[in-house]
């Protein structure tokens, strides 16, 4: 079996002072199916590009095996092409009858590798692709985040699949996926990088026991610092006074002192200016033993949220309602009815393209906050009156300038903006940066920051956890649990719809 070994490996980027890894190493190995954990920024994907050579290090990287990456990169010329003319751009050397086996286990038919990939959804998208990387033969794939944007059903048919796989590493946040699909797991804490065995729950299992004890065991340290620092400033007191009984004394009150008492008082203070050093060096021992017990801890900050009350209980109503695009042929649904009232938790559930986003763009445009665009409504669509929403876009290309920018253009208050982006672990150095140079995660928790900071009625959030790292997917499970606001969400991480749904909407 091969193996990769990263010794001393250090990398930032050009324009940045802090580096992204700083004296690294480990090994793993090749055929082993490796989950990749860490927060958002901490340097996976870098960390992918550097196995692929695309950036300058130091230190040294070594493996047998070449690597390969998904995704592809589809450019704007492209679109037009289909997927059995890019292949071999993709892959090359990669044969049309491996892929189209590997399209087979995917469950989707070859014929999908003709047809222009601007006709593809986001999940056919990823189901060729996929098909195309393990298509070939002795490569170590690297696989970033692969059911981003997919529904329910395409994500059961790509974790089936990869289950099914070995030799690659998994960059992923859904933990339904990790778990179902990894034997390993490759960790980027906040101060080191470890190797277990076992998938995410396991890990964090173990995670949670180390922290735990690493907790009791600074405690335990503070402790004993506390009480040596007591006793060796007590003893530093007595010496003090003692040595000052040396010179000068009272001859009524210490009419029995001789002259040998001077030698005496000074062997006496030694003694116990011994003691004081015994306890300094104990005392700096349980501090060498203290430091870095915390460095790994990940703390999940709990956020706050201020959600508005509407004096109506039902603030959304639908019934019998259709939806189509100007010019189509058909609906894209038909006859839906279901409603949203105060505290309610509305998740909506269907395939790619089925209209979820759509119906979100009409009950914004109901609400005065948005526009229909070419969409064709029939039934009713009711929201209350004066109804606030707070909302976030699954998309954000639009995200630019810097934060103070984007703090004033959304009205919230700047240094609150900031704050909520600690908690959500955005490093300090981000905060100087444009909002373009960040990544997809990051973007994405600038759109959370903003989304709690904005008062509502009703929070209407479209995919907020693409890309969103684990610890911050807990972190909005805790939030919602305590405030309980009233949401309309589309979102396909199951664990999180599970935890938090209230009711459950099929499209």
């Amino acid at each position: 079996m091969a193996q990769l070994k990263v010794n001393d490996l250090s990398f930032s980027y050009g324009s940045s002072f802090d580096p992204i890894f700083e004296h690294v190493s480990f090994t793993i190995d090749t055929s082993w199916k490796l989950g990749f954990i860490g927060r958002n920024g901490k340097g996976k994907t870098t960390f992918l590009n550097l196995l692929l050579g695309k950036y300058e290090y130091s230190g040294n990287i070594s493996m047998d095996w070449p690597c390969d990456y998904f995704p592809y990169k589809i450019h704007q010329e492209d679109l037009s092409k289909n997927a059995d003319e890019l292949m071999e751009q993709w892959k090359p050397g990669v044969e049309s009858w491996r892929v189209m086996c590997e399209l087979s286990e995917l469950g989707v038919d070859a014929e999908l590798l003709y047809r222009p990939i601007r006709t593809l959804s986001f999940g056919e998208r990823t189901k060729v692709m996929l098909g195309v990387l393990f298509a070939g033969e002795n490569d170590f794939l690297l696989i970033d985040e692969p059911t981003n944007h997919l529904d329910q059903e395409a994500r059961e048919i790509v974790k089936k699949y990869l289950a099914g796989k070995k030799g690659f590493i998994l960059v992923s946040h859904d933990r339904d996926l990790l778990d179902a699909c990894v034997d390993h797991v490759l960790v980027l804490n906040r101060a080191t990088i470890e190797v277990q065995t076992g998938n995410f729950s396991s890990w964090w299992e173990n995670k949670e026991r180390a922290d735990a004890f690493a907790t009791a065991e600074n405690e335990k340290h503070l402790k004993e610092i506390g009480r040596l620092k007591s006793t060796m400033q007590q003893s530093r007191s007595w010496a003090t006074k003692n040595e000052n009984t040396k010179i000068g004394y009272d001859p009524i009150k210490e009419h029995d002192r001789t002259k040998n008492a001077r030698s005496y008082i000074g062997a006496k203070t030694k003694k116990m200016e011994s003691r004081v050093k015994v306890f300094e060096q104990r005392m700096e021992r349980n501090i060498a033993e203290k430091e870095g017990l915390l460095q790994d801890i990940e703390q999940i900050r709990d956020l706050k949220l201020s959600p508005m009350e509407h004096y109506k209980d039902r603030l959304v109503e639908a019934r019998d309602l259709s939806l189509r695009y100007r010019d189509a042929d058909s609906e894209v649904f038909q006859g839906l009815t279901f409603e949203i009232r105060n505290g309610d938790r509305v998740f909506l559930q269907g395939r790619n393209g089925c209209g979820k986003t759509s119906l979100i763009k009409a009950i914004l445009a109901s609400a005065g906050s948005g526009d229909m665009g070419n969409i064709e409504l029939s039934g009713i669509l009711q929201t209350a009156s004066n109804l606030k929403i707070s909302y976030i876009n699954q998309d954000t290309s639009h995200l630019h300038g810097d934060l103070r920018m984007h703090a004033f253009e959304n009205q919230v208050d700047y240094s609150l903006f900031l704050s909520v982006l600690r908690q959500l672990a955005l490093e300090q150095a981000q905060f100087d940066k444009r909002i373009e140079e960040f990544s997809e995660g990051q973007k994405k928790k600038v759109l959370i920051a903003t989304s709690l900071l904005t008062p509502a009625h009703l929070y209407i959030w479209d995919e907020p956890l693409n890309y969103i790292d684990v610890f911050s997917r807990m972190q909005l499970e805790k939030l919602i649990r305590e405030y309980s606001p009233t949401m309309l969400i589309v979102e396909h991480d199951v664990r999180f719809k599970e935890k938090m749904a209230t009711n459950v909407v099929e499209l």
